[in-house]
């Protein structure tokens, strides 16, 4: 059972996985900052000194030099940005930093910034995940586990800006920053449980939002399309994403439960 009593008021519905894809194709990205990825921020340029990504994103146009550094960036930001369960979404990169410890979608926003630091566009798909999808890592909590959680994906336009708003230029989602779904299908999937977030299995394993993987039989599956109760679409910043459908719990909640989930380690 999870509750809906800690997420904010006048959300939509779950509604059904791919609703909102109409509208997807309205959100062009862009590398400029906002408040939650404020790459102008001296720790932000920090970072990128060192992946020494600005080399290889920022002046080249190839974009498997591109892919390497975002691959660098993230194996650093895994090593540096301690897991833990915050629930404070809007939390500035620049912050996240500071504190040396984030959430998956905290830590996915330092690799935007750096990404979008060096010239990159990114956008983000919105997903509502069924809360049960977490049930592993709270299985004494259930009852306090939202029942729907706002998930912002990544995605990075490698090849630069679109050539015509006709013809977009391709877009790389991090569940492929590693290699294409079908390549890192045949590991293990991603169980939710223990040390690895999912910021951390995407290094390794398919994440599957859509069911398009053929999974091996055997093993934790890598298709997660059942726990997606909505597609809201894309939208060019994770900041616009919050903005139109909120974070997963209300401010109440937040301010109560950051203060021990955003010390608590993952897998603790």
């Amino acid at each position: 059972m999870t509750s809906s009593l800690l997420t904010p008021r006048g959300r939509s519905g779950g509604g059904t996985a791919g609703a909102g894809k109409a509208g997807a194709g309205t959100a062009v990205g862009s590398s400029a900052p906002t408040p939650i990825l404020n790459w102008s921020h001296p720790r932000v340029a920090s970072l990128l000194q060192q992946v020494d990504a600005a080399a290889d994103m920022g002046e080249a146009s190839d974009p498997v030099r591109r892919t390497a550094a975002l691959r660098r960036a993230h194996r650093l930001i895994a090593a540096t940005v301690r897991p833990v369960y915050s629930v404070q979404d809007e939390r500035p990169v620049s912050e996240v930093l500071r504190r040396g410890r984030g959430s998956c979608s905290q830590r996915l926003a330092v690799l935007e910034s750096v990404a979008r630091a060096s010239g990159v566009p990114t956008r983000v798909r919105g997903l509502l995940v069924d809360g049960a999808f977490w049930y592993p890592r709270f299985p004494r909590l259930r009852r306090v586990v939202p029942d729907r959680v706002v998930l912002p994906w990544p995605e990075f336009r490698l090849n630069g800006p679109a050539p015509t708003a006709h013809s977009p230029a391709p877009w790389l989602t991090v569940s492929e920053l590693f290699g294409s779904l079908d390549e890192l299908s045949h590991s293990d999937g991603f169980a939710n449980f223990g040390k690895e977030t999912l910021f951390e299995a995407l290094s390794r394993t398919a994440i599957d939002w859509d069911g398009v993987t053929l999974c091996p039989a055997d093993g934790t599956p890598c298709d997660l399309s059942a726990y997606v109760l909505a597609d809201l679409g894309h939208f060019d910043s994770r900041d616009e994403l919050f903005a139109r459908h909120g974070q997963t719990l209300c401010r109440t909640a937040r301010l109560l439960a950051e203060p021990v989930l955003g010390r608590r380690a993952a897998g603790a």
